[in-house]
């Protein structure tokens, strides 16, 4: 027994035959009732044998779309629909045989009906080949069982030769509506493989935009931290000098309110050349220089802290490392993750005005690498909106607030270190960004 056929096209077709058999069996029933009229006009003496015959026949065909709606007839349309098809065939035949036979008139009944489910039904080549046989048969048996016989034979041969002529072209139809149906499927199925390759096409063209557009950031900033360096480094080293060599005096160290003046202003001076040589740790890296060397994670947090300073002012700064930070890997793009995610965090708790805003960045040794987790007590995440944190151009905040692009080049810049970046959040509690790192090979 040959396996059914469950391919996408097979699928669609058993729908199409099932809606379309639906249809024409109301239409069978319609016509089948409306038939009165042609009986009380054509053998008026026939007319109450008529109508309990086509009231049967529309019965039957009703009880048939009643299967219909149920998972058995939906899973043999095509078998029933041939049997409602042929009930109408059938009554005709009958009242060929109960009428005068070949001179019947409602021999014209079995061309229309051939016709009909030639050109608007969804049977195969070889069901519509069989339809016309078996229409055939019905009303050569009922005109050779008629009682009086077939008394013109040459106008019996004339109708047989009509209702072949009437099966071969309903026969053809079906035939070109089936290849019609098959070519139809096919071009629909391309034009869905070619929007999923479109939309696939689409989706790495924003990452690609997007890992263009931090790109061009990071040589901007690269460019301006160099100008930092040349530009304060000597003044700033200047100053430096001068604050040092103003403690030293004799006054610095009788005045105290002078002393604590100079020690601010060498505590500020020293924080100006932290965050420019965090800006070059950052962002000023050759192009095509080999990435991927050990550095120390510490540096890099606590670089990302400092840059991000702005964002996270005034929320309580939690840092857990291990004794031993060493990974490898880009130096620069982790620090502009840890930036991002701290950003990200900073701007939650300032949204949401916790009395208590904390940050808690974790590292703990996972085998050959090491695990980071940046946590904050902010608003969460809304879960229709977690699964898509790492689409590039989403983005929650105001128009002009960011582009959407800082958490999926986030993700590529870890999945191009063999980690991943994954979230989990509570919302309206607290979110937590985690990745790995792998660790030098000892």
């Amino acid at each position: 027994m040959r396996a059914r056929d469950t391919s996408p096209y097979e699928q669609q077709l058993s729908a199409f035959r099932l809606a379309y058999s639906k249809a024409g069996g109301i239409t069978s029933i319609v016509l089948v009732l409306a038939g009165v009229g042609l009986d009380f006009f054509s053998y008026p003496e026939q007319l109450g044998n008529f109508l309990m015959l086509r009231v049967t026949v529309a019965m039957l065909t009703g009880g048939v779309l009643a299967l219909l709606f149920t998972p058995f007839g939906r899973s043999q349309v095509r078998t029933l629909t041939m049997f409602w098809l042929l009930l109408p065939q059938m009554m005709i035949a009958w009242m060929i045989w109960l009428t005068s036979g070949v001179e019947s008139i409602y021999f014209v009944g079995l061309h229309l009906a051939m016709y009909a489910v030639g050109i608007i039904l969804p049977i195969t080549f070889y069901e519509g080949i069989g339809f016309g046989v078996v229409t055939l048969a019905l009303y050569l048996m009922a005109c050779l069982l008629h009682p009086e016989g077939a008394t013109d034979t040459g106008k019996l041969y004339t109708n047989s030769l009509f209702i072949i002529f009437s099966g071969i072209a309903s026969a053809v139809c079906t035939w070109f509506n089936e290849r019609a149906r098959l070519r139809l499927f096919q071009l629909q199925h391309e034009v869905a493989q070619n929007n999923e390759k479109l939309q696939e096409t689409n989706r790495t063209l924003a990452e690609v935009k997007g890992q263009l557009l931090q790109r061009e950031k990071m040589a901007a900033i690269g460019t301006l931290s160099a100008g930092l360096l040349h530009e304060l480094n000597n003044p700033v080293n200047y100053s430096l000098m001068a604050v040092n060599m103003g403690l030293s005096v004799p006054a610095a160290k009788t005045d105290e309110m002078l002393k604590e003046s100079l020690e601010d202003a060498r505590e500020g001076l020293t924080r100006v050349q932290n965050i420019v040589s965090d800006l070059k740790t950052f962002a000023y890296q050759k192009p095509g220089e080999d990435s991927q060397r050990p550095f120390l994670l510490e540096h890099a947090v606590r670089s990302a802290v400092r840059l991000a300073g702005y964002e996270i002012k005034g929320i309580e700064m939690v840092i857990d490392l291990p004794q031993d930070t060493h990974v490898m890997g880009d130096e620069p793009a982790i620090i502009g993750v840890l930036i991002n995610l701290l950003s990200n965090a900073g701007s939650a708790l300032q949204k949401v005005q916790r009395a208590q805003p904390k940050i808690e960045i974790r590292v703990t040794p996972l085998g050959e690498r090491l695990r980071v987790a940046v946590w904050d007590n902010g608003h969460g995440i809304d879960p229709d909106n977690i699964g898509r944190v790492f689409e590039p151009f989403f983005t929650t905040r105001d128009v002009g607030a960011g582009l959407g692009l800082g958490l999926s080049v986030s993700y590529g810049i870890v999945q191009r270190h063999g980690g991943t970046l994954s979230v989990d959040s509570v919302q309206g509690e607290w979110t937590e960004f985690v990745f790995d790192l792998p660790r030098p090979p000892r």
